[in-house]
């Protein structure tokens, strides 16, 4: 079920206003680690081979979704993709040009019919000592966006982006690109915010262990642990501490062209479940606020200027633990 243009999905960028709060909760807590620096940017990796899985912009104002960053199949996917953005009645806000980030390559930056901004990217720099120690998030599994027209957000990821539908629950869109079951679903709802963004964890004891640690850190379990339906993955779900949905997994299912297509029918489930294990509760107030809080930025600022690994870092003032929550 391969897409012949996307291979995958890379990272997210995030406009936060408090980038000091965030480094110290995004590498001690959650376990990412600084790949490189910018007047304003942070970005930050996993343990495997994308060059960063976050790109976190100072934004004096409530959390917002800059981007979700896609890496193309070849430098002709590129092409294909720039061409087919505007025939299906989407906005290309930047042809194909080098890339602004540390991780260079050329770049594309679209926007789909619903305000939905997409970076595309080929020829990125990878690390060349990715590995998968124990407790710490490998890469980015999935994003989850909202959209008030799911069936008109599928078509344009189809068409343009070229991602097959792997399943339909009720309130969900599953998009698949590679072997990963999906990498972004579409979530039924009356906005186009971020729902979440899911990291890989190395095993089902990992996933649970990062539910232990957040507990620690003062972050709840706001949704898990559990087993999904679509994709057989383990979740556990939590707030950062700016009110962005993020969830650890594991053990996404790996599908084929021989995979068949389920529908809302075929994830239905029991009365008083909500995964296929039966044991979690269901999402909590504060999850179901916060995934409809993230909103896409309405314009980006030009790129700011790269430093040098090691340039100083200037805190900014807290922000409440609650912003952005709705």
């Amino acid at each position: 079920m391969a897409s012949t243009r996307i291979a995958g999905l890379r990272s997210v960028a995030l406009n936060l206003p408090d980038l000091a709060r965030a480094e110290t909760f995004y590498t001690q807590v959650w376990r990412l680690s600084v790949a490189d620096r910018g007047d304003g940017v942070l970005y930050l990796r996993g343990s495997g081979a994308d060059h960063h899985l976050l790109a976190l912009h100072q934004a004096d104002a409530p959390p917002s979704l800059r981007q979700v960053t896609l890496r193309a199949r070849s430098a002709q996917a590129l092409a294909d993709i720039a061409a087919a953005t505007v025939a299906a009645g989407g906005v290309l806000e930047q042809g194909i040009a080098a890339a602004a980030d540390p991780a260079g390559g050329q770049a594309l930056r679209l926007r789909d019919p619903q305000g939905r901004r997409f970076e595309v990217v080929h020829g990125d720099t990878l690390h060349g000592d990715a590995s998968a120690p124990a407790d710490r998030p490998i890469r980015l599994a999935h994003t989850v966006l909202n959209s008030p027209d799911v069936a008109m957000a599928q078509t344009f990821t189809e068409r343009v982006l070229g991602f097959r539908l792997a399943d339909r629950t009720r309130i969900m869109a599953f998009m698949n690109c590679n072997a990963d079951h999906h990498s972004i679903a579409l979530a039924d709802a009356d906005n186009a915010a971020l729902n979440h963004i899911a990291f890989v964890m190395p095993r089902l004891d990992d996933v649970m262990r990062g539910g232990g640690r957040m507990r620690d850190a003062g972050h709840a379990i706001e949704w898990g642990p559990g087993r999904h339906g679509p994709g057989d993955n383990a979740f556990n779900y939590f707030l950062d501490p700016f009110g962005v949905v993020i969830e650890y997994t594991a053990e996404v299912a790996q599908i084929d062209d021989g995979y068949r297509v389920g529908g809302p029918a075929d994830w239905a489930w029991p009365p008083g479940r909500v995964d296929h294990w039966g044991i979690s509760a269901p999402p909590s107030a504060a999850l179901k606020m916060a995934q409809r809080a993230v909103l896409f930025a309405d314009r980006l600022c030009p790129p700011t200027p790269r430093l040098e690994t090691h340039a100083l870092h200037h805190p900014r003032p807290e922000w409440p633990a609650t912003a952005g929550r709705g």
